[in-house]
């Protein structure tokens, strides 16, 4: 038997019917909604409960984190939309024209994702704009939050359907 064979037998290739999927769809959407910003959302709810030294701490990483966050955006922005409209564009044809799982599983995670990684950078700019410390700056990634909560939601919900319908389809003509 061949090496390649013994890979794909142990390692199933679909990904939809596969427990590791779903396993990393919810750590991937646990882990959007926790970090805001670079930020983590315990932090926010601990400078909102208590203030003083807690809501200092935050503002420091919520400056540190929007710099940087408009520091790659100004200096290497352009090339990584581009490359990110690429892999996308890539996904898209891989999943939806040529019909591999997959590339579908792929999209499916990282569409979403970019939908967030604009909100990130727009609720950066904005953050940056305003001079949001305190309170606004608070509500400014609730909002991020919530917003990254629902797009997870739907991506979720999306994922759910497309891979049942896929493992349905699958058992039906295999």
């Amino acid at each position: 038997m061949d090496w390649h064979l013994i890979v794909f037998e142990v390692i199933d290739m679909r990904s939809f019917s596969n427990l590791w999927f779903w396993i990393a769809l919810a750590v991937l959407w646990s882990t959007a909604s926790h970090w805001v910003l670079g930020v983590p959302f315990d932090m926010v709810t601990r400078a909102r409960r208590f203030g003083g030294q807690a809501e200092a701490d935050l503002d420091d990483l919520v400056r540190i984190n929007t710099n940087r966050l408009l520091y790659i955006a100004e200096e290497a922005g352009l090339w990584l939309l581009a490359l990110a409209c690429f892999m996308l564009a890539v996904l898209t044809l891989l999943a939806f024209v040529y019909w591999i799982e997959l590339a579908q599983a792929l999209f499916l995670l990282g569409f979403p994702m970019s939908l967030v990684g604009m909100l990130s950078l727009r609720t950066a700019q904005r953050i940056r704009t305003e001079g949001a410390t305190g309170a606004l700056a608070q509500k400014r990634l609730s909002r991020l939050r919530i917003a990254t909560q629902v797009i997870g939601m739907i991506s979720i919900f999306v994922t759910s359907l497309w891979g049942m319908y896929q493992n349905l389809s699958a058992s039906f003509l295999g």
